[in-house]
């Protein structure tokens, strides 16, 4: 492996947990970033805030010898190109363009199977939303791809990032406090020294930690938002994803994305595979990817292509 400037890590320390070839798309000038491993048909993964592909590190060591994995780094993450505000538009629609790019970049049109986490849901579903004869198969995991159920509003914390600009952007921006907070609050067990490493390597100056800020300062609150159009158009036609094979598998002690949600994924998708996690929180794939992993591959299995 070798390291990478300017995503900000030096992947050799992760050699042993993150053993990928690395891929460079140029769009728009700036390089983003992605895993392709295996060969088969190809298996989506999309990663949330603040993340990266490192997150699907296991997943895509599984399914590689059978499939072709594919995980890519949304532009300011992981190993992508973290451009200012005035190079790129931290938008919802723009995250999506990037995603249709990276998939006619491989001329990847049909039998797409989805897994989405975070922000990774709203991206990949409202992709799949508007392009629903390219889907094969869907694997949801603690994300939304429609506005809060209810009359939910956004959690404190996540209120004060999106809100409190004077004191959110120093302190997700200086003091890197949301995605180095997300490594105790988002998992239910410690996690390993390296592994906590690698979830924040990229984020590890102020000028690399702009997604991180403008992925919350980007969720639609009111119509005037960048991205509640977007989100609007993706729940209303969500349905046209309901005759695909769909598994989701949920960590229970997400204090985002709680039950509430879970309820109208299974709501809206009455026919989807549901496990639950009871010990898992938001990062799912690290307190329970033992039992994840398996599952997914059970659902991959069960419903050929």
């Amino acid at each position: 492996m070798t390291v990478h400037a300017a995503g900000g890590v030096d992947t050799r320390a992760f050699r042993r947990l993150y053993p990928f070839r690395s891929h460079f798309l140029k769009i728009d000038g700036h390089r983003y970033h992605y895993l392709d491993e295996g060969a088969g048909d190809p298996v989506v993964m999309l990663h949330g805030n603040p993340t990266w592909s490192f997150y699907y590190r296991n997943l895509v060591a599984a399914l590689s010898p059978t499939c072709r994995a594919i995980a890519p780094d949304h532009i300011g993450c992981g190993l992508s190109d973290k451009p200012d505000d005035a190079a790129y538009d931290y938008t919802l629609r723009r995250r999506v363009d990037d995603l249709a790019a990276l998939l006619d970049h491989l001329e990847i049109r049909d039998r797409i199977t989805l897994v989405v986490h975070d922000w990774g849901g709203m991206i990949g579903m409202a992709y799949a939303a508007a392009h629903p004869e390219r889907i094969a198969r869907i694997v949801v995991t603690n994300t939304a791809a429609f506005f809060p159920p209810g009359k939910k509003g956004l959690p404190l914390r996540l209120w004060l990032a999106r809100n409190l600009t004077p004191l959110a952007a120093p302190a997700v921006l200086g003091l890197n406090l949301f995605a180095g907070a997300a490594l105790y609050m988002a998992v239910r067990k410690p996690l390993a020294p390296a592994v906590k490493k690698g979830l924040i390597a990229p984020y590890n100056r102020p000028r690399n930690r702009i997604a991180t800020l403008r992925f919350v300062q980007d969720i639609p609150v009111v119509p005037s938002d960048p991205a509640y159009g977007p989100v609007q158009e993706t729940s209303e036609r969500l349905h046209l994803l309901s005759g695909l094979p769909m598994t989701i598998l949920w960590g229970m002690r997400d204090f985002v994305f709680d039950a509430d949600y879970l309820a109208e994924w299974e709501r809206r998708f009455p026919d989807a595979e549901v496990r639950r996690f009871p010990d898992a929180g938001h990062y799912l794939m690290e307190d329970a990817g033992d039992r994840v992993v398996p599952s997914i591959q059970d659902f991959l299995q069960n419903h050929p292509i």
